[in-house]
């Protein structure tokens, strides 16, 4: 539940919040006096349990703080939100840019109203594009400063309300130990209180006195390991004997007389050994490179000789198949040439033939003719003629 002033105040300066100041030593100014903390041996139990309690209540103070502070920005964001479609220009639907109001009110973008009335120059009347009242001669457009400020403010409320967006938790993200309800993406973790922590709610690890001395690292959902299992401190230190993470209180018991060495120092080692390792990765990257341009090369060469061989190969047969087709031309020519001598020479021993069988014919119907008569001399004579044409 938020704070209201009256209850912060009070809160703020109740005993446990003075007594965490006391432990750091901060001298507290009231009513120009200068209070110190001196306590003795048996009160150390005593403001030890106190200064316990004041750190976990001046954790939560601040925390509530800043949770307020974002309430009532919040609220007074709302507060003045308007509608975008207010400070739109009607030309290009956008948000005015270098606004400008024309006589008739309306207000547009400088650029929009002029590439307007460009094309109206001509006529020499010029009209809005919203009411279609017309102006003559053209108006002389000045910048309404009051609504670019306007504008430039809702651009910047959008941004503000927009990107609260981006910092809630999502999958793969650690969520801050504090918020309630949907989680925030945690920023920082703290290895003193175990626990991490949004932007908001980290604030109090750079405001207040006690809590500034405590260790953040990069934000982790594993917290637990980065802590010694038997002292609970934080592992700072690496024992090379047993190849392990240990505390301060560690290398003073069971890792006394082992070959240690501070996890900074252990990890600039290792960063080192890493570079050289990437180098060498590199070196082999670049090696494998050189080897994948050269193969690449024989390939393309490969594709170079393939390609020449079938073009080759198809001009020699292009040419081949054009040298079959000019032969199969001229022998074709050649035996329609042949066929037709010889079809002459049929025809003519053909006519020759039907000639002679016509003539035999011819003589067949004499003969019969000739067997039919009745004088003797007759008969012979013709007989005669006949023998010396056949013998011919």
């Amino acid at each position: 539940m938020p704070f209201c002033l009256e209850d912060i105040w009070h809160y703020y300066t109740s005993i446990p919040v003075f007594m965490l100041l006391l432990q750091n030593h901060l001298p507290i100014h009231t009513e120009n006096q200068e209070v110190h903390f001196k306590g003795n041996e048996t009160q150390s139990s005593v403001y030890s349990l106190s200064l316990s309690l004041s750190l976990s209540l001046s954790l939560s103070l601040s925390l509530s703080l800043s949770v307020c502070v974002c309430e009532f920005r919040k609220m007074a964001e709302a507060s003045i939100s308007v509608d975008q479609d207010h400070f739109s220009c009607p030309v290009c639907l956008d948000l005015l840019k270098d606004p400008v109001a024309i006589p008739c009110g309306h207000s547009y973008c400088k650029v929009c109203i002029n590439d307007c009335w460009d094309q109206e120059e001509k006529s020499g009347v010029y009209r809005c594009p919203q009411c279609r009242d017309t102006f003559t001669p053209r108006p002389v457009l000045r910048r309404n400063n009051m609504l670019a400020e306007v504008v430039e403010k809702l651009k910047k409320t959008e941004v503000q309300a927009a990107s609260p967006a981006h910092c809630y938790a999502g999958p793969g993200d650690v969520e801050c130990d504090f918020c309630t309800g949907r989680k925030h993406k945690a920023v920082k973790s703290c290895l003193m209180c175990l626990a991490s922590f949004c932007e908001t709610h980290l604030k109090p690890h750079y405001e207040v006195p006690g809590l500034k001395k405590h260790k953040l690292v990069e934000a982790s959902g594993n917290l637990q390991e980065k802590i010694c299992s038997e002292h609970d401190k934080v592992l700072e230190i690496y024992c090379r004997t047993d190849q392990s993470f240990i505390c301060y209180l560690c290398m003073m018991d069971e890792h006394k007389s082992h070959d240690t060495v501070s996890v900074k120092a252990y990890r600039t080692e290792k960063q080192r050994e890493l570079k050289e390792e990437q180098m060498k990765s590199q070196q082999r990257i670049q090696e494998k490179q050189k080897k994948l341009q050269e193969l690449k090369q024989t390939v393309n060469t490969i594709k170079l000789s393939a390609q020449t061989a079938v073009e080759d190969s198809e001009r020699i047969f292009t040419e081949m198949i054009g040298s079959m087709e000019k032969r199969r031309s001229e022998v074709t020519e050649l035996i329609r040439a042949q066929e037709k001598a010889e079809l002459s020479r049929a025809e003519r021993l053909l006519e020759q033939l039907e000639q002679e069988i016509a003539d035999l014919q011819r003589r067949v119907t004499e003969l019969e003719q000739l067997s039919h008569t009745h004088d003797h001399l007759h008969f012979l004579q013709e007989i005669k003629v006949h023998y010396i044409h056949i013998s011919r």
